[in-house]
């Protein structure tokens, strides 16, 4: 395999303590925990202790050949900004951290100012958790304009999951307007699979927005492997936006309880519905060019004892 493989989107945590909604997420043992109401297995099985380690995920990047990945994070696990700054200074070549805000709450963009002196060089807003139950918290209010503006003089990249089809769309055109050089990566393929998902991909018309496939085997788990309606998504988006606007993400670890971290890339690269070419760009190098990566990793091949 001569690519580089890029995840542009996937998560660590030592512990998932947290609440969406009013309502509790908690790391219980084997890889199961408390999700909004009912047990879930978050985690494979094996991991006993449900600590997403970044040494656990290392060892499955280099059996997998990526070569590095971008953590972002969710409400859904709990603020993790203290762990994946010690993770993003003891692996700087192989992590890139986005700090999160907690933007349910005012005075976020202090928060943000104190991510960003830090160091992060992205900042996570899971934007569709903002729409809530008992109120909205608009993209486009005062305190997100000003860290969005803070983002872009200091030129940090926002990590955004939007809520399903267009339901934040024009709030994301109006960031754009108002911060054209805000570097914008666009989680989960835009939604895709829920209807309208086509106008989050159309984003990306816009020179400084990127959009990630992070948790599209997740959106795709009824199909299943080898997820062609997800090559087809692919292939769709390329048409809108094009391919140089796309990268991979795997949204591990929640999507390595279905399959292996290998399989949420390798139906990309065993498709023949997409060239060569486009699967170096969608793999790795617009990751590798919208994040500004260097020095990346060069990682063999090793055979399964049953090849």
């Amino acid at each position: 395999m001569d690519f580089t493989i890029i995840d542009a989107h996937a998560h660590l945590w030592l512990r998932q303590d947290a609440e969406v909604d009013g309502m509790a997420i908690r790391t219980l043992d084997n890889g199961k925990s408390i999700f909004m109401g009912e047990v879930r297995q978050m985690l494979p099985p094996f991991i006993l202790d449900g600590r997403n380690t970044a040494e656990i995920f290392l060892s499955n990047m280099d059996y997998a050949q990526v070569s590095a990945a971008v953590i972002t994070q969710e409400y859904i696990d709990g603020e993790q900004n203290d762990y994946l700054w010690e993770v993003q200074r003891q692996y700087p070549d192989r992590f890139l951290c986005c700090g999160l805000v907690d933007a349910r709450k005012p005075g976020f963009p202090v928060q943000a100012q104190m991510l960003i002196e830090k160091g992060f060089k992205g900042i996570k807003l899971p934007a569709g958790r903002l729409i809530m139950f008992d109120h909205r918290v608009r993209l486009t209010g005062r305190e997100m304009m000003q860290m969005f503006k803070l983002m872009e003089r200091n030129g940090v990249f926002l990590s955004v999951d939007l809520a399903d089809g267009d339901t934040q769309v024009a709030e994301m055109e109006e960031i754009i307007a108002e911060c054209p050089t805000l570097r914008i990566a666009v989680g989960h393929f835009g939604m895709v699979t829920r209807a309208g998902w086509q106008e989050q991909i159309k984003l990306a018309r816009h020179p400084n927005v990127r959009i990630e496939s992070g948790g599209i085997t997740w959106l795709f788990n009824d199909e299943f492997y080898p997820f062609t309606g997800a090559v087809w998504a692919v292939r769709e988006a390329a048409s809108l936006v094009g391919i140089d606007k796309l990268m991979w993400g795997s949204d591990y670890p929640r999507t390595i309880v279905a399959i292996t971290y290998r399989m949420s890339y390798d139906f990309i690269l065993k498709s023949n519905l997409l060239t060569d070419d486009e699967k170096a760009l969608f793999l790795g190098e617009n990751a590798r060019a919208f994040y500004r990566l260097t020095d990346l990793a060069a990682l063999p091949y090793i055979k399964n004892m049953s090849e």
